[in-house]
């Protein structure tokens, strides 16, 4: 293996845990945002939990994009960059979407399960939804919005 290659595989793994990093910073900021909405308003489920979802995702997209800009993938250029923050946007709406289908999916259509109450299934509910996000944003993000 040559040097170049063991190089580029240690940036790749670098630039993936500042992701992630930054993931569980925004997955938090998400949670926090989620569950103070619900508990506000005592709805676990149905229709407002599309409306508190977005809220909290889109607090957290927005927090994602200056992270990950400027930290996980080093971009420090100002050229361009309401273009690429429509691209990011792009991404993260797709990501929204992906996100709250599955919360609503699993919170309104799937009685919890694994002996867990109302409350404790939404966020299972929203970890699984992060879970399948991480990726997509992950490579949208890589991709399509920060190429060099």
């Amino acid at each position: 293996m040559t040097n170049t290659s063991i190089l580029e595989k240690n940036r790749f793994f670098l630039q993936f845990g500042k992701f992630v990093i930054v993931g569980f910073i925004n997955t938090a900021i998400d949670f926090v945002i989620l569950n103070a909405l619900m508990y506000l308003a005592n709805i676990y489920k149905g229709p407002e939990i599309i409306i508190f979802n977005a809220i909290s995702f889109t607090v957290a997209v927005i927090n994602s994009y200056m992270m990950n800009k400027y930290w996980t993938f080093g971009d420090k250029s100002r050229e361009g960059a309401a273009k690429q923050f429509v691209e990011f946007l792009i991404v993260s709406i797709v990501g929204i979407i992906l996100n709250t289908a599955i919360v609503y999916g699993v919170t309104t259509l799937i009685q919890p399960m694994f002996g867990l109450g109302i409350k404790l299934w939404a966020n299972f509910a929203k970890v699984m939804a992060t879970a399948v996000v991480l990726g997509w944003n992950f490579i949208g993000y890589k991709f399509f919005v920060f190429k060099k």
